[in-house]
């Protein structure tokens, strides 16, 4: 015989799993209870993550995708688009850069594993693309819309999910139709904060070691009508993307940086040159600065 204190304690436990998504319950009495069915973003997600690539490209809302083989290396880049090492940097620039003690032994190493991206985020076939999102993870204008929708609605309904995000944080999704394996939302800073803008990056980044992804795009979080001005906000996108390249460039095959405006691609060629130079440069007297 079940006893009353027995009985608060299984109908305890019969609520949490009914509110986690366990278990329907068929009465007030908890008499007996059935599994619910998986949201449908649940089961497609789980359905496309254990998918061949082959098969998943058939699903691709977009046909012209790109995978990194079709992406020049920065290395590479430099050479293609003659005249880039020509561009110089300001005194602006040599302070921020001193922010950061690179090891120019791993310079030539770095080189090949980061890229610029002129071009549409949502056609990139990689481990996880970054959305620069709303705190409430709602399908927005901007890059943060054209992912929702290249990515089909199942993305929305799997963003509704997560509760929301803080400024700074990150949190991870499926791509669903899009060519990317994983969306990675994060929430730029609106008031400048450098240190959140920072976060970003870092957070975004650490779902390359958690879900063993070798590759990342990002689009330039925060500037735009966020307001963050659009070179410190370059200085920061490269500077975390260097530590973390320099410790672990080993498991990683690309970093792609996503530039749409030709202010963004200016400012990334230029700046990309005293992050992962292809060449020996001297920092210290700013050879290559201008006043």
């Amino acid at each position: 015989m079940i006893t009353p204190t027995s009985k608060k304690i299984i109908n305890k436990i019969l609520l949490i799993c009914q509110n986690t998504g366990v278990l329907r319950i068929h009465n007030k009495n908890f008499c007996y209870a059935t599994k619910m069915s998986e949201p449908k973003w649940k089961t497609t997600k789980e359905k496309d993550l254990h998918m061949s690539l082959e098969d998943r490209r058939r699903h691709y809302s977009v046909k012209d995708f790109l995978n990194v083989d079709m992406i020049d290396p920065w290395d590479s880049y430099i050479i293609r688009h003659k005249g880039i090492e020509l561009k110089k940097t300001t005194l602006d620039d040599l302070t921020e850069f001193k922010k950061i003690k690179i090891n120019n032994a791993l310079n030539k190493a770095l080189a090949q594993k980061v890229s610029i991206f002129r071009g549409d985020i949502t056609k990139l076939e990689l481990g996880a693309i970054v959305n620069a999102a709303n705190s409430m993870l709602i399908a927005g204008g901007g890059v943060d819309g054209a992912i929702h929708r290249a990515a089909g609605p199942l993305l929305q309904d799997e963003c509704t999910s997560l509760n929301g995000c803080k400024t700074g944080q990150a949190k991870i999704t499926g791509g669903y139709q899009l060519p990317a394996k994983y969306v990675i939302h994060t929430v730029g800073p609106q008031d400048g904060s450098e240190i959140k803008l920072a976060e970003c990056y870092e957070n975004s980044l650490s779902y390359c070691k958690s879900h063993k992804l070798k590759s990342i795009a990002f689009p330039c979080i925060s500037t735009g009508i966020y307001g963050f001005p659009n070179r410190l906000a370059a200085h920061i996108a490269l500077r975390i993307c260097r530590k973390f390249l320099e410790q672990h460039h080993e498991q990683m095959e690309r970093i792609i940086f996503c530039t749409f405006l030709p202010i963004d691609v200016d400012m990334y060629e230029t700046l990309m040159q005293m992050y992962f130079p292809v060449h020996e440069w001297n920092y210290n007297d700013g050879a290559t600065t201008t006043d």
